[in-house]
């Protein structure tokens, strides 16, 4: 999970607290723990705050709630805990509208309904949280926000007395792993099939691998580590990775309703921490390697057209882009030929590559034109690519990369190896390391006919 941060205070000690609407992140509502100091902090809030709530009457119409209010309370505070424990002006974001609260979705396993909003209300009025209200200015806006709530000193208090730590929290295991959105990225109910069963079952023998794994970084002291915000209204702020925490559940993400459409494995703080970061990976007390896939969706686009790719495709002639050199070129190249993957047309392309592109840099200046130069020599070099590219492609090409990844993390979880996926590359204990590209080859090979080179 990616938190954006204004350089907050690394200290959850007693300080003055401050909620900045944009420091925020959404309410883990699959945040859980059995732990019995958990329970004494509830049951303090509980009656002296919130006990009447249960009383009120049902509302016409209504229905009793799955879950009880003491046990909605309990995903509250422990995600104010969590958030607290991570940065303590870090914010949660929360729907307070009682038509965001399903109680039958598959994406809310432990039942939160719309009693949430009123508990919200409760707690800011007897000022265990500062409660700030969301903004709406109409359809799509870039202003529209959920609420942002975030713990006071009262409920600080209760967390610093606490006899117990994040090590104690976890990720509830009815959280849905299959997951698809519609063309807005928004979740979206589904009828299971057996692809989809199949896929859950295969996720949840992973997700519990990884729950036993111990997984460190043990030259690192802080929980969290800082990285550049990429794009987006913020780009060039810093953000806030928590790192060897709670974080390791992973789903499989579908998109545009549509099966065939995305797939990639996500979750687990290991993707969001640069290849540089992960270097410093421990898998139970073990130094990894990280072995990724050349040029993956090139080579599945060149393979379908019945070409052996040869060589980096990305090396073009050297001067194609002035004062840059052989390295820089080749980096350029790369990322300008996968955001083409993406895109569906060619200015959609290159605007895509200016807002990835770190500010200041020579990339977020670089003109249409000199962006399509260098997109037009790739066709050119590579003619068997050039309707692959600006041709909404990329959507696909995940699902592919998904499946080779399916294939790959079965393989090792089956024999109790575990491993980390970054997509299309892979962390592994580096006793493992040969067995990995072996079966990466292997897996790739099944899925697109095609051997594709490892780094």
């Amino acid at each position: 999970m990616i938190i954006a941060s204004n350089k907050p205070n690394p200290s959850n000690e007693l300080l003055p607290v401050s909620l900045n609407p944009t420091y925020s992140r959404p309410l883990d509502v699959h945040v859980y723990s059995a732990h019995s100091e958990v329970g004494k902090i509830v049951e303090h809030i509980w009656q002296q705050s919130c006990q009447d709530l249960s009383t009120h009457p049902k509302a016409k119409g209504g229905a009793r709630p799955k879950t009880s209010y003491r046990n909605q309370l309990r995903v509250l505070v422990l995600d104010l805990y969590v958030a607290w424990k991570t940065d303590p002006n870090l914010s949660i974001g929360v729907h307070l509208s009682n038509t965001a609260w399903n109680t039958n979705s598959r994406y809310n396993a432990l039942n939160l309904s719309r009693k949430i909003p009123g508990l919200v209300h409760r707690l800011a009025e007897q000022g265990y949280i500062e409660l700030s209200k969301g903004s709406y200015a109409g359809p799509g806006a870039q202003t529209n926000r959920t609420a942002r709530i975030i713990a006071l000193e009262p409920l600080r208090k209760l967390f610093r007395e606490a006899k117990f730590g994040r090590e104690h929290i976890y990720v509830f295991p009815g959280k849905e792993s299959v997951v698809m959105h519609d063309a807005r990225k928004k979740e979206v109910e589904y009828a299971d099939t057996e692809f989809t069963k199949r896929t859950r079952d295969d996720l949840a023998a992973y997700n519990t691998l990884l729950a036993r794994t111990f997984i460190d970084v043990p030259d690192q002291q802080e929980t969290c580590i800082e990285r550049p915000i990429k794009s987006g209204p913020r780009q060039g702020e810093m953000t806030k990775v928590p790192i060897c925490g709670m974080d390791h559940h992973v789903r499989r993400i579908f998109n545009r309703c549509d099966w065939r459409a995305g797939g990639r494995f996500y979750g687990g703080w290991w993707q969001s921490v640069g290849s540089e970061f992960r270097k410093r990976i421990h898998i139970n007390d073990e130094p990894t390697v990280e072995v990724d896939y050349q040029a993956l969706h090139v080579a599945i686009l060149a393979a379908e057209k019945g070409v052996d790719l040869k060589g980096d495709p990305y090396a073009l002639p050297e001067g194609l882009i002035p004062d840059v050199d052989a390295h820089g070129q080749r980096k350029l190249v790369k990322k300008l030929v996968l955001m083409a993957l993406n895109a569906r047309d060619r200015s959609t392309a290159c605007k895509a590559f200016r807002q990835d592109a770190d500010v200041g840099s020579k990339e977020k200046s670089m003109t249409n034109k000199a962006l399509l130069r260098v997109l037009d020599a790739f066709a050119e070099q590579h003619p068997f690519l050039a309707d692959g590219l600006c041709s909404d492609q990329g959507i696909r090409l995940m699902n592919v990369d998904s499946r080779i990844a399916a294939r790959v993390i079965k393989f090792f979880t089956r024999r109790e190896v575990p491993i980390l996926c970054v997509h299309d590359s892979f962390l592994i204990n580096y006793r493992h390391a040969i067995q990995l590209k072996t079966v990466m080859k292997a897996a790739c090979k099944l899925e697109t006919g095609c051997i594709v080179a490892l780094s």
